[in-house]
């Protein structure tokens, strides 16, 4: 679900995953998706590797694979907010989610990044454009099948709402 809201935007889609998640890369290779593959050491270096492999972009949404409920409209408010910010990201009440965007200004912050603390460095030493959802499923992230059942019914029970 991550892939195909992601795709619906419109906007070029990079993927990158660990040499050993074949089923993203079948689901990429079908999708015609690039991905890179790396033995990361955690979100900094994966987000380093996809920055360094798509180095002649305008900027990038980082989105997490494990939060197949962000829409594909909320994507592209938080791309729309890189046109007058370094850095966008939506909030549910007073909490942050995903995806969270970075301007070409951004790049070689985000190429330097490592170990498991991702972009945190880089949101505490920037202003942050807040793009306020009223949607609290830019904050649902999925570990285990059973989270997803849950989600799902959660996220048809706030669409009828």
């Amino acid at each position: 679900m991550t892939l195909r809201q992601s795709l619906a935007t419109g906007l070029p889609v990079h993927v990158v995953t660990r040499p050993e998640n074949t089923q993203v890369q079948r689901t990429c290779a079908t999708a015609d998706v690039p991905v890179t593959l790396i033995n990361s050491g955690g979100t900094g270096d994966s987000i380093a590797a996809g920055v360094s492999a798509t180095a002649s972009w305008n900027g990038w949404l980082i989105h997490l694979a494990d939060m197949p409920f962000v829409s594909s409209q909320l994507i592209l408010l938080v791309a729309g907010g890189l046109q007058s910010a370094e850095i966008s990201r939506p909030y549910w009440q007073q909490t942050p989610g995903h995806p969270v965007g970075f301007s070409l200004a951004m790049r070689g912050a985000l190429q330097q990044l490592s170990g498991d603390q991702g972009a945190r460095q880089l949101l505490h030493a920037h202003s942050v454009l807040r793009i306020e959802t009223d949607s609290p499923l830019s904050i649902v992230d999925i570990d285990l099948p059973s989270q997803l059942c849950r989600a799902a019914s959660d996220r048809n029970s706030h669409a009828a709402s």
